[in-house]
């Protein structure tokens, strides 16, 4: 793992996405398509911005995952992360496959298409957030670094809910739902490559407990550090509170 501070959330956007545009080229390039992993979030707003406005992507060469959806949450809700991914990225691009969570399907049969669809070839590239909590995913602590499914329904604790609330999606902690559907931990570190788009004062004490500390499920993110081609993008503000050397960008 590396990680990487850049001086604002915008110089850091610029260079996670070029990182990100060279890995989707590349794969186009040596197999004639590439397949990533979307996250969502106010964190990832500046990242997707920079993403889709790279030059020489065959989007229609990109097949598309998403990392998780709450229970229940139909499409047309502003905080609904299909809605968020369609109007971010696969209709700005023309993404024409896109796998997204159906959170008001049966949870079962969701989970059995999304794992068979995955698990047909790796992931080349997952872009992945890290919750103020520290979370991977919706994958809150005390997170499962065990389970080999590729989604599971999870319980959302209070400061991933609150998390939400305070970005703006929903107007009251009761309105935020309490499950949903989200890829597991093993399943993001199955990605030859993972970049993490990480911004901002609000997540300096996830950043800090994450990769400061030790690696455990309390701090979820911290197992990105068992992988050898994670990239953890940072800006000087979510990197505030780290105790080591980590390599800067201007």
């Amino acid at each position: 793992m590396e990680l990487i501070v850049c001086p604002d959330k915008y110089s850091l956007a610029r260079s996670a996405a070029e990182q990100s545009a060279g890995i989707i080229r590349q794969a186009i390039a040596e197999r004639g398509g590439a397949r990533i992993v979307a996250a969502t979030g106010a964190s990832q707003f500046e990242f997707l911005d920079e993403l889709t406005r790279a030059a020489s992507i065959a989007w229609n060469k990109v097949e598309m995952f998403h990392l998780d959806e709450y229970l229940g949450m139909p499409p047309t809700h502003p905080a609904s992360f299909r809605r968020y991914l369609r109007e971010r990225l696969i209709d700005r691009v023309g993404i024409t496959r896109a796998h997204l969570l159906d959170g008001q399907g049966e949870p079962g049969e969701v989970i059995a298409h999304m794992t068979k669809e995955i698990r047909k070839a790796l992931i080349d590239v997952a872009f992945v957030g890290i919750g103020e909590n520290g979370h991977l995913a919706f994958n809150d602590p005390p997170a499962d670094f065990a389970s080999d499914e590729a989604y599971k329904v999870v319980d959302l604790d209070e400061p991933c809910r609150r998390q939400q609330l305070g970005e703006g999606w929903f107007k009251s902690l009761e309105e935020v739902p309490q499950r949903a559907l989200s890829m597991t931990v093993r399943q993001v570190l199955r990605a030859k490559q993972i970049i993490a788009v990480v911004p901002d004062t609000r997540k300096a004490q996830a950043v800090a407990m994450c990769f400061s500390g030790e690696i455990t499920p309390m701090a979820p993110s911290s197992i990105l550090r068992t992988h050898a081609k994670a990239y953890v993008y940072l800006d000087r503000d979510s990197a505030a509170l780290l105790k080591q050397e980590v390599s800067t960008r201007a």
